[in-house]
């Protein structure tokens, strides 16, 4: 099991929907999370994009020099950077970071923003544009010179003159829940990812592809994006959750779902359906919360609860073929400690948290009594009087 943790370029804090409990989201805090993350043990970091994030890949690269095993998922946009461009890109970050570069595909599901970026096709047409984006930037990246003219692209001689470190190319992760998204990804991704529904929805997702690759004659992976809100006990981490929207009035609520509602993204629609604007009735599914998506876009929904209880939801979405965990958690620096420290030591990793060096005086006892004596290893909890 692969798990990443996020990096939120978009702004974090305490609540939803206020400027209570906000903080500024500049390098320090960024590589704060990340370095955090790095030291945990996540495999990587997602990178979001849009006009409401600071840009994905100058953030992945101020943060390669301050991070050693890191891997850093990061979005190439077709229609909105030439697939030449974009193969240079990813071949000379992942040769500067010594091959920790993981590619988002991200077509967009936003006309307003997307017209606003100079993009005017329609739903199906940018997938039509991303397939024919993908066909050239995969062939330069495997090393060779393309001649291409398609419906929305064409190169002549197009050729990258560095290779990357990973091979053929970095891998490629892509989210898209329509058919038309979902045809894209069966030809050319490495790696599925879905935002995070009910069990029964992502094992019909799962299925789908499956049937779409192998008729590619390919194999892809899956991943799921998701929140997390862990906690010691089952009813800490609903408390948790409850009052991350504490401060959230149904005004606010109204005006995200009309925005939302002008997307033509199939995923944010889906997103949406789960909650309808209702705060009323958020658990979709045991331990799945939705309370996120009543004011984010992209992934709104949360797995809630103890320890065990999010661990074995985990494995839940395992068993259905899902391998590559996106979390996240507000706020992102603290979530990620207490995501690692809970959750971790009941997972299947495939990256291990460092550990220090077993005579080294520095290690994870916590704080000495008496400023003289190491605190018990194995403790039961007393109940206040």
């Amino acid at each position: 099991m692969e798990v990443f943790w996020f990096i939120p370029t978009h702004g974090d804090g305490r609540y939803l929907g206020t400027a209570k409990g906000a903080r500024a989201v500049d390098y320090p805090y960024m590589k704060q999370i990340a370095q955090a993350a790095d030291r945990l043990g996540f495999g990587g970091v997602l990178i979001p994009t849009g006009k409401s994030c600071e840009d994905p890949w100058l953030v992945a690269a101020s943060l390669i020099p301050v991070t050693e095993r890191l891997k850093f998922l990061v979005a190439v946009r077709p229609g909105l950077m030439s697939p030449t461009v974009a193969a240079r890109m990813t071949s000379t970050f992942d040769r500067l970071s010594g091959g920790r570069l993981l590619i988002n595909v991200v077509a967009g599901g936003d006309p307003v923003e997307l017209a606003g970026d100079g993009l005017f096709l329609d739903h199906d047409s940018r997938y039509a544009l991303t397939d024919e984006f993908l066909h050239v930037w995969r062939k330069e990246l495997q090393g060779e010179e393309v001649d291409f003219e398609g419906d929305h692209v064409r190169v002549k001689g197009a050729k990258v003159v560095y290779p990357p470190i990973q091979k053929p190319h970095p891998p490629l992760y892509f989210g898209g829940s329509s058919a038309a998204g979902q045809e894209v990804a069966a030809k050319h991704v490495d790696v599925y990812l879905t935002w995070g529904e009910p069990p029964a929805q992502v094992e019909a997702k799962i299925k789908q592809m499956r049937k779409l690759a192998e008729r590619q004659g390919r194999t892809v992976r899956f991943g799921i994006r998701l929140h997390v809100i862990v906690r010691e006990t089952n009813e800490k981490a609903w408390n948790e959750a409850h009052e991350l929207i504490r401060y959230l009035d149904d005004e606010t609520i109204a005006a995200a779902q009309t925005i939302f509602a002008r997307f033509d993204s199939e995923g944010q629609r889906r997103m949406a359906a789960l909650h309808r604007g209702d705060r009323t009735a958020l658990e979709v599914s045991p331990n799945l919360w939705a309370g996120i998506g009543l004011v984010r876009g992209g992934a709104g929904t949360a797995l809630v609860g103890d320890a065990q209880t999010v661990a074995d939801r985990m494995r839940e979405y395992a068993d259905l073929g899902i391998d590559t965990f996106i979390l996240s958690g507000y706020p992102h620096l603290e979530e990620a400690y207490r995501t690692a420290e809970l959750l971790f030591p009941l997972l299947p990793l495939s990256r291990q948290p460092r550990q220090q060096e077993p005579q080294s005086f520095i290690s994870p006892f916590g704080e000495l009594i008496a400023n003289n004596e190491r605190p018990k290893t194995e403790v039961t909890a007393r109940s206040p009087k």
